[in-house]
This record gives structure tokens, C-alpha cells and sequence, in this order.
């Protein structure tokens, strides 16, 4: 009994410490979603058309698919009519080239509109370290190609949410000229206050210090 017990507690203590950075990744694992892979992969193929084929369902398909730049540098391409960021999308065995591709594709999503702060790094596909980094950086690039309306973007528009602060460009001219309207009045109030506040900050001294 004694040493049952013991052994018990021998593995009740080398379990936490052996499952650490299996928690890690379990913590990463649950902010990547399933349902986002679908409609992702959906995109890119109604975006790129069947040059750039399709991956096995689940994350290590989407992982091997996304690997070696090539479709990420379809996407980014794809949305440019002309003047294509990524002129040259070769497929290599070879990791180094295959981790220049996938810069590449950084690279050009940053001039396109991406922020750093959605951008993943080159590890986090191609060592598979966090995919839903990666994940991250395709939903933003579909909520930017949405926003644009260049004319670009192929697929449902509902697949991804427009940028908030692109709203602007939506506003009809009648609704601008409104707006410059309202500003022009309230611009107009303030300036007659501060002017009868300037005529006036001199008489009520005068009132007030002549009153015993």
C-alpha cells in the first residue's frame, strides 16, 4: 500500500511538469476554430480558383496546404487587378524557400493594409507553432479585400465583417454636404459666443467692482 501510494505521488508530480507544454499548447490550440478554417479555405478557393487545389480537412491539412507560400501568394495576388505584389511564386522542397515565400506573402498583406499586431510570423505556420495566428492575419485580410470594394474580392461578402473605420468611404455626398452643414452651424454658434463673451468680459468687472 505504502508503495502504491508513493508511486502514486511520484506520478502525480511528474504529471504536471511532463503536460506543461502540452497545456501551452492545448491554451494555443483552443483560440484556432474550426468553423473559421471552413469558411477560410472557402474563400481562398472562390478567391484563387482551383490553381491553388484544396488541403485534408482539419488543422495539419490547412498547415501543409498554407506551408510553402504558394497560396498565400495566390491570395495576396489575387487581390490586385494589376500590379501584382509577388512577382515571381515558385513551389521549392526546400524549407529556406519555402520561409521566403511565406515573408513574401508578409510583406506584400503589410502594404496592402494589414496591421502588424494581426500579422502572424513565419514560424507560427511553418513550424505550425500558432495556426491561429495565422488564422488571425486571413480574417483580417478578408475583412480589408470586403472594405476596399475594388472590385477584387471574390466570394460571399458576409464571409467577413467590414472594417469599422472604412465606414467613412460609405457616406453618400448628400450625407457629407449634410455634415459639413451641422459642423459650419456649430462652428458658426461657438464663434458668436466667444465674441459676445469677448464684448462683454470687461462690464461685468465694472458692474461688480462698483457695487459696495
Amino acid at each position: 500500500n505504502c508503495l502504491q501510494g508513493t508511486a502514486g505521488i511520484n506520478m502525480a508530480n511528474k504529471g504536471p511538469s511532463y503536460g506543461l507544454t502540452r497545456e501551452v499548447q492545448n491554451k494555443i490550440d483552443k483560440k484556432y476554430d474550426p468553423e473559421l478554417e471552413e469558411r477560410l479555405v472557402q474563400w481562398i478557393i472562390a478567391q484563387c480558383g482551383p490553381v491553388v487545389g484544396q488541403p485534408e480537412p482539419g488543422k495539419t491539412g490547412i498547415q501543409v496546404w498554407l506551408k510553402d507560400g504558394c497560396v498565400l501568394s495566390e491570395l495576396i495576388n489575387s487581390l490586385y487587378s494589376s500590379n501584382k505584389p509577388i512577382k515571381s511564386i515558385k513551389k521549392s522542397g526546400m524549407a529556406f524557400k519555402q520561409m521566403e515565400q511565406i515573408s513574401l506573402f508578409l510583406q506584400a498583406a503589410e502594404k496592402y493594409g494589414i496591421t502588424k499586431t494581426d500579422m502572424f510570423q513565419t514560424v507560427d505556420l511553418f513550424e505550425s507553432k500558432d495556426l491561429a495566428a495565422v488564422q488571425r492575419t486571413l480574417m483580417a485580410l478578408g475583412s480589408l479585400a470586403v472594405t476596399k470594394s475594388d472590385g477584387c474580392y471574390k466570394g460571399d461578402p458576409n464571409w467577413f465583417h467590414k472594417k469599422a473605420q472604412e465606414n467613412r468611404r460609405d457616406f453618400s455626398d448628400e450625407q457629407l454636404a449634410e455634415g459639413k452643414n451641422i459642423i459650419g452651424l456649430q462652428m458658426g454658434t461657438n464663434a458668436g459666443a466667444s465674441q459676445a463673451g469677448m464684448t462683454g468680459y470687461g462690464r461685468p468687472r465694472q458692474i461688480i467692482n462698483n457695487n459696495p
